[in-house]
Parts: structure tokens; C-alpha cells; sequence
């Protein structure tokens, strides 16, 4: 039987996390020591900025996300708000407006809109009985598109998870295109990520309604197939906040506005094993077959 219990580092990461509010990111500037600065941002030992790699976007892509700012489409779970800060990391850090930053993940059952024949793994509950009236095809998908600061905001809900895959939000920063009919069209990809979370919170969301209802065993964060393991560098994002109101994830992403991504980056181990039962409906072409 599972241990329900918060230990002690868990208590610390949680209740301390708020210390650290601005302390994420894939990439920034810093000081020449190479060393954290004050956005708690990373940096080489020449004080430049920092591109990091990408990895894979992973089986659960759809090219059909609306821009907005709340992508919940009613779904049910924890508060999660999202907040990115996109910079231009080939010369000075600076903001990329105009940015169209896109993410995606799956509910607090481990389903993704427009895939959800696909077993999570586990036992859980049919995707179709969540009554929250979400859309099947959009749900917890979105664009936001950076102002002059370069920052975009999401308001969505935490994660759930599925096997084999740790807690994650998959993104994708895009530049040079433009809103049309409510979404994003034109341009290029400049970078695909992902983003992770401490074990903690998941141990404490997890046994939560409506997550508890997915049993089984989640994987660690140590034991994912992309997370690289390098903290902030690879994607670990620092929350504030609780359950109960709701938490805070920050994050500096560093991208090459000229630079263009197909999304088949790998990751800590590279592919794996696909997620069990049916393989998704409707998968785009040439979509990955690994379980990213």
C-alpha cells in the first residue's frame, strides 16, 4: 500500500517553494561564474545566454489550439497557472515580442484531448466520464501570444499522469506567424520542450479528486525516459502556491528566433514504450511512437 504521509522534504519543497518563485528556467543570462542571477536563470561560464536543447513533442500533437488564455475547457482538477517569459538568448536576453508560446497536456486521468482511446495505464475511469463538458478535441491545449515583455500566462489545471511518463506540459515557442480564426497560422517552430515538476506536489495532487480516481503506479521524476536531470536546465520548474488555491509555475524560456525545430528532439533515454491499451485515434502523420 502506498504511504499517504508527507515527509518531511516533501513539507519543505512545498512550503518553501515561494522562496524561489522567480527560479526557473531552460535558459537565460546569468553571471560569469556561471552561477544563478537574481531570475534565478542559468548561463554558461561566459555570462552568455544559454539556447538549450530541445526534445521531443511527443504522440499527442494537434495542430488545432485556439489562442487563449484559460485552456481548461471546463476540465476538472487543480488550479495551475503557467507563466512563461520567452528571450532571445543568440545575443542579449532579450524579449521576443510577438512569440506565440503553445502547450499541451493531459488531464487529471492522464488523457489527451483528440487521443482519448489511449489507456493512461493503470486503472482509471473512462475519459468519457468526466462530465465537465470539455471539449474532446481542445481541451487543455492553447496559444498565448507575448507582449512587449515577452510574457504569456496560462490558466489551466495540474496534470495528471500516465504510463510511462512522469508529470509533464509539453510547449512549443513559434515566431513569425499570425492569429487567424482564433488560432495561430504560419511561421516556424523555434523550440520544443517540456516541463517537469517535483514528486511532491504530484504525491499531494495525486490523491486528490479527481485524481485519485487513476490508480496505479506514477513514474518518478529520476526515472523518466526524457527528463534529463539537470534541474532547471532541463525543464524542473519551481511552484508557488497550494492545492487548495491553486499553484504557480514560472519559467525563462531561451530560444534562436531564426532557428527552426521539427519537434524530434530526444531526451534522457529516448524513446520507450508507447502508453497501453489502443494506440490514439486520429494521430497525425509521421507522429512519434515512443510514449513522450
Amino acid at each position: 500500500m502506498r504511504d499517504n504521509r508527507i515527509d518531511r522534504r516533501k513539507v519543505l519543497v512545498i512550503g518553501g517553494a515561494a522562496a524561489g518563485a522567480a527560479g526557473l528556467a531552460l535558459a537565460g543570462c546569468g553571471s560569469s561564474d556561471g552561477s544563478t542571477s537574481d531570475t534565478g536563470s542559468t548561463s554558461s561560464g561566459s555570462g552568455q545566454c544559454v539556447l538549450m536543447s530541445s526534445v521531443t513533442e511527443g504522440p499527442y500533437y494537434l495542430d488545432n489550439a485556439l489562442v487563449r488564455k484559460d485552456i481548461t475547457d471546463g476540465k476538472k482538477g487543480v488550479k495551475l497557472t503557467v507563466r512563461l517569459t520567452v528571450q532571445d538568448t543568440t545575443e542579449s536576453c532579450d524579449p521576443v515580442s510577438g512569440a506565440a508560446v503553445e502547450i499541451w497536456h493531459c488531464d487529471a486521468w492522464g488523457y489527451y484531448s483528440g487521443y482519448t482511446t489511449a489507456s493512461p495505464g493503470g486503472e482509471a475511469p473512462a475519459e468519457s466520464e468526466d462530465t465537465s463538458g470539455a471539449d474532446d478535441k481542445t481541451y487543455l491545449r492553447g496559444y498565448q501570444i507575448a507582449g512587449d515583455d515577452g510574457v504569456v500566462e496560462f490558466t489551466t489545471v495540474y496534470p495528471g499522469w500516465y504510463t510511462p511518463r512522469v508529470t509533464h506540459i509539453h510547449l512549443k515557442v513559434h515566431t513569425g506567424g499570425r492569429k487567424e480564426d482564433g488560432t495561430y497560422e504560419g511561421g516556424k517552430v523555434n523550440y520544443t520542450g517540456q516541463l517537469f515538476f517535483e514528486d511532491a506536489y504530484g504525491d499531494v495532487v495525486h490523491r486528490l479528486s479527481p485524481y485519485s480516481q487513476h490508480t496505479g503506479t506514477p513514474t518518478r521524476l529520476d526515472d523518466d525516459m526524457v527528463y534529463g536531470g539537470g534541474g532547471a536546465k532541463d525543464g524542473l520548474m519551481t511552484i508557488t502556491g497550494d492545492p487548495t488555491k491553486g499553484y504557480v509555475g514560472t519559467l525563462t524560456v531561451g530560444i534562436d528566433p531564426d532557428a527552426e525545430n521539427t519537434g524530434a528532439g530526444g531526451g534522457n533515454g529516448g524513446g520507450g514504450e508507447p502508453p497501453s491499451g489502443p494506440p490514439p485515434t486520429g494521430a497525425p502523420s509521421g507522429a512519434p511512437s515512443n510514449a513522450s
